[in-house]
């Protein structure tokens, strides 16, 4: 099994990538992200790979870095998500981005991707909140949840980032000022409380 690829970038199309090794072109398909980052053509690149074989063909996965790698293989574990919506997933989202929108349960953000609608995006976010959980995003960063959050989807935590949203920002932004309110405040913190350190975590974010 091919695990990485060192060599030379010959050719970049919209949806892969030939690498050639020793004068053997090979064939990677890669996320619109990963294409964006690669060096010019003739010069030397290096890719993490993820190899399928299956009865009528072998194809390679490209990733600039093992995370990106590691979240591909995640999302296949997904019924209904293939190679081809696993990389457009990747192509819209890093993998901080996809770990956060996971843990806001922001299905927006999944659904920008091509091929995932409502009830794929559904199924995503309830499939990888547990699977995804500690799973290294290649910054040494990982999903997080406040402590006494488990679930996110309810209680004060849940009522406060909901408040926030209804007051025009995006789940992700709410979901994220929330978490570190709670983890200022601690257990018992009250729906008003967060609501009110949220605001203010989200308009230091503002003047950053």
């Amino acid at each position: 099994m091919i695990a990485k690829l060192k060599g030379l970038v010959d050719a970049v199309a919209e949806d892969q990538a030939v690498i050639d090794v020793g004068g053997v072109g090979y064939l990677v398909f890669c996320s619109a992200r990963t294409l964006s980052r690669l060096p010019k053509a003739g010069e030397a690149a290096a890719l993490f790979i993820e190899t399928h074989v299956r009865e009528d063909h072998i194809h390679l996965y490209g990733f600039l870095d093992a995370g990106e790698r590691e979240w591909f293989r995640l999302l296949l574990t997904v019924q209904g998500v293939g190679s081809k919506v696993a990389l457009a997933i990747l192509s819209v989202l890093a993998p901080d981005e996809l770990a956060r929108a996971i843990a806001a349960a922001d299905k927006a953000m999944i659904s920008r991707a091509n091929g995932v609608g409502p009830k794929l995006a559904v199924r995503l976010l309830t499939e990888l909140k547990d699977k995804a959980a500690g799973i290294s995003l290649g910054t040494g960063a990982h999903i997080q949840t406040a402590p006494g959050a488990a679930p996110l989807a309810a209680g004060p935590l849940e009522d406060a980032i909901s408040a926030l949203v209804n007051l025009g920002y995006r789940r992700i932004e709410a979901h994220g000022a929330v978490l570190q309110a709670a983890q200022g405040l601690g257990e018992g913190a009250t729906v008003p409380a967060l609501i009110s350190a949220g605001l203010k975590q989200l308009g230091k974010d503002l003047t950053r």
